[in-house]
């Protein structure tokens, strides 16, 4: 690990001057829970640390309103998980965050932090000998043609296909959720889905914020697809383990017909990624087990496997028809 310049600011406007004028080299500290053990790698080293830990207008959260639920940046996990509204009437977002990490890191982690963890792709983390276009643009991509099971299916490029690793910002884009943020010249809204970008011919660059720009909080419009909804995480362990492949889905049924649905996909993409297509092939019809696995099948049209993790196209078609069975379920019990 080397020497850095550490700041403590007092406010969220403070914090971002601090780390424009500290430059490009700057991060965030908040749960800290991927920026140090990034650090310790080698992968992350900051010139300058801004701690926003102490920032209270930013660590609450409010799952009381009316027309939507907010979520500070620096509200923790398993806070969040826990919360009775959420367990209740959107228990996809809560599972998201119940089925993340172990119970130490929910703790420590933060929300805003946990939508911008990077990936756990080995050759991104292992440095050298092993070439990486993320961690150095230009070197080639050593996952290609080495050992990819848990590689991406969808939206990878020639120039990398690491799986984004995360659970929350795929239940999230499955609600339609947006993220405030702060930067040099103000605040802005940035839909969460539109908050990441696939790696093209630059996978270093992975999110369309500025670096000196803050996260704020998380916003997720009510609605009545929360109650029946599910987040199915598929692992090889039951306990902190990243997907292989996860789904988020959420329904609103009229009788036996799907009058509305949402599918996030997670653990086979280079981003949290939202099935439209899927949802539009179930929009109007009975939901059965054999449409469920159809919708399945449509989510994964174009993706593109080796040997090695050519099984969770099969893996990933299955678990969203289990989920879209999860979540009508719960609606049947409403």
């Amino acid at each position: 690990m080397r020497p850095f310049i550490y700041t403590k600011p007092a406010t969220a406007a403070d914090a971002v001057r601090a780390i424009t004028a500290a430059g490009p080299g700057a991060r965030f500290l908040a749960g800290g829970t991927t920026l140090y053990d990034l650090m310790k790698l080698n992968v992350e080293t900051p010139s300058s640390i801004v701690d926003v830990n102490s920032l209270t207008e930013l660590s609450s959260f409010d799952t009381s309103g009316a027309g939507e639920l907010v979520f500070g940046a620096l509200s923790r996990m398993s806070d969040v998980a826990a919360d009775g509204r959420l367990v209740r009437d959107y228990p996809a977002l809560s599972e998201s965050l119940w089925k993340a990490a172990s119970q130490q890191l929910r703790n420590m982690a933060s929300l805003g932090g946990n939508l911008l963890q990077r990936t756990r792709c080995a050759y991104f983390r292992g440095g050298e000998p092993f070439a990486c276009n993320k961690r150095q643009p230009g070197s080639g991509c050593s996952a290609r043609e080495g050992m990819n099971r848990g590689h991406a299916l969808l939206g990878g490029s020639e120039t990398c296909i690491a799986v984004y690793p995360g659970d929350w910002a795929v239940a999230l884009t499955a609600f339609d959720a947006k993220v405030d943020v702060l930067g040099p010249k103000g605040e802005r809204t940035i839909a969460l889905e539109d908050l990441y970008r696939e790696p093209g011919a630059t996978p270093d660059v992975e999110a369309t914020l500025e670096f000196n720009e803050l996260i704020l909080r998380i916003r997720v419009p009510v609605t009545p697809l929360g109650h029946a909804s599910t987040y199915h995480k598929i692992r090889d362990r039951e306990s902190f383990a990243f997907a292989l492949v996860s789904a988020a889905t959420a329904l609103q049924m009229d009788k036996d017909t799907v009058r509305d649905v949402r599918i996030a996909v997670g653990g086979i993409a280079t981003r949290p990624w939202r099935a439209r297509a899927a949802e539009q092939a179930l929009v109007g019809r009975p939901l059965t087990a054999q449409a469920a696995r159809a919708a399945g099948d449509v989510a994964l049209q174009g993706a593109k496997a080796s040997d090695d993790n050519r099984f969770r196209i099969e893996l990933g078609a299955q678990a969203i028809a289990d989920a879209l069975m999860i979540a009508k379920q719960r609606g049947s019990r409403q």
